[in-house]
C-alpha cells in the first residue's frame, strides 16, 4: 500500500509518500517561517497564497524522491480539521482534484492525531492506548487515545496555546519568531529561579486543562511595571533577558509535564505519547523524562523533526485506509476544535 499525505493546516506545505509498513518512501516541505518573521507571527491569508505557490512543487517533490507516480498509489490523504480555514482549503483542494485525475480514494487525516501518530512512526511501536498531549502554537490538548484514530477529549487550553504564548513573550523580549527556539536559546544563560511566574490550575488535579495568558500577563508586568501600557526591550538588560526567558520557559513546562501526569493517573494508564513543535524544547523533554522515571510511565516524544507540522505524520491515513474510513469529493473543513479529534 502506498498513499500520498498532505499538510497544509498552518504555515508548512508539506506532502509525503509512506507506505502500510509506516516506512517514509518521500518526503518534502516547504517552510514559511521566513515569510511571516517580520509579522511575529502568521498572517493566515499570506500563509495561504503561499500553500497556492508551493502545494503542487512539494507534492511532485514528495513523489519523485519514493520514485513513484500517481497510478501508484492506493489512496491520498489530506489534512481537513483543525488549522487555518484557507490554508487548509489550498491542501484539500489539492488533494480532491488528485484524486479525481488519477482515480483514487480520498481519506481525511485530523492534524492532531496525526501529531501523536508520529510516535508511532518513528518508534515503530504499538503506543495505544494511551494518553496523547498535543503542545504547538496552536494546541496544548490532553486526550484518551483507545487508538490511533479513537480520541476522546481530555482538557485543553481556556486561552493562548503555550506556542503562543512563546511567541508573544519573546516578542516583549526583543528576540527574533519563532518564539520557541529564541526564548530556549535565551534561556541557557538564565535562571529558571530568578522569577516566580506562576503555573495556573497546577494544584488543581481534576481540571485537565491548561492557562497561558495569565503567565503572558505576568512577565509583561514583570517587564513593564503594573499599569503601565507600553515599555522599550532596549531597558532589558541581557542578563535578565536570559532570567526572563529561563523562568517563563520553565513555568510552562512545569504546566504541561504536571498536567500530564495529572491525565495519566485519572486515566489509570502508563503510556503517554506527545507531539507538537513546543515538545522539540530542550527543557520539556528533559523535564518530562525525569517525570516519567519518576513515576514509572513509558514515554514517547516525537523527534524534533517530527514535532513540527510535516507530512510524514500524516501516515495516520494507515489506519483509516484498514478502516475502510474513505471520503467523498464533497469532503469539506473544520478549522475549529468542534472536531479536533474525532
Amino acid at each position: 500500500m502506498k498513499i500520498l499525505t498532505i499538510e497544509s493546516s498552518c504555515d508548512e506545505t508539506a506532502a509525503a509518500v509512506v507506505d502500510d509498513r509506516r516506512q517514509v518512501l518521500g518526503a518534502s516541505l516547504a517552510s514559511q517561517i521566513d515569510v511571516h518573521q517580520r509579522f511575529g507571527g502568521v498572517v493566515p491569508e499570506i500563509a495561504s497564497r503561499n500553500h497556492l505557490e508551493a502545494i503542487l512543487p512539494v507534492v511532485s517533490d514528495a513523489l519523485a524522491q519514493a520514485e513513484t507516480t500517481l497510478d501508484d498509489l492506493d489512496a491520498i490523504a489530506v489534512v481537513n480539521a483543525p488549522g487555518l480555514a484557507g490554508s487548509l482549503l489550498i491542501g484539500l483542494t489539492a488533494a480532491k482534484a488528485l484524486c479525481v485525475a488519477a482515480n483514487k480514494p480520498l481519506i481525511a487525516i485530523n492534524h492532531l492525531q496525526a501529531h501523536i501518530y508520529a510516535c508511532r512512526v518513528a518508534f515503530d511501536e504499538d503506543l495505544f492506548p494511551c494518553v496523547g498531549l498535543i503542545v504547538s502554537g496552536g494546541h496544548s490538548s490532553l486526550y484518551r487515545c483507545a487508538g490511533p484514530i479513537d480520541f476522546e477529549p481530555l482538557g485543553t487550553t481556556i486561552d493562548d496555546a503555550a506556542g503562543e504564548a512563546f511567541d508573544k513573550v519573546a516578542s516583549m523580549l526583543g528576540l527574533p519568531y519563532p518564539g520557541g527556539p529564541s526564548i530556549q536559546k535565551a534561556a541557557e544563560s538564565g535562571n529558571p529561579k530568578a522569577f516566580p511566574f506562576p503555573r495556573p490550575m497546577l494544584n488543581d488535579p481534576e481540571r485537565l486543562q491548561f492557562s497561558f495568558s495569565g503567565l503572558k500577563t505576568a512577565v509583561r508586568y514583570k517587564l513593564a511595571g503594573v499599569g503601565k501600557v507600553d515599555f522599550s526591550t532596549t531597558q532589558i538588560s541581557e542578563q535578565e533577558r536570559a532570567d526572563v526567558a529561563a523562568s517563563f520557559q520553565e513555568a510552562v513546562v512545569d504546566c504541561l509535564v504536571g498536567k500530564s501526569v495529572q491525565a495519566l493517573k485519572k486515566c489509570g494508564m502508563k503510556t503517554l505519547c506527545v507531539g507538537g513543535g513546543v515538545a522539540a524544547n530542550a527543557r520539556f523533554r528533559e523535564k518530562m523524562e525525569d517525570a516519567a522515571n519518576k513515576n514509572r510511565f513509558k514515554l514517547y516524544v516525537a523527534p524534533p523533526k517530527l514535532c513540527t507540522d510535516n507530512a510524514v505524520m500524516g501516515a495516520v491515513a494507515i489506519e483509516r485506509f484498514k478502516a475502510g474510513l474513505f471520503e467523498p469529493l464533497d469532503l469539506d473543513i473544520f478549522p475549529g476544535l468542534v472536531r479536533d479529534a474525532q
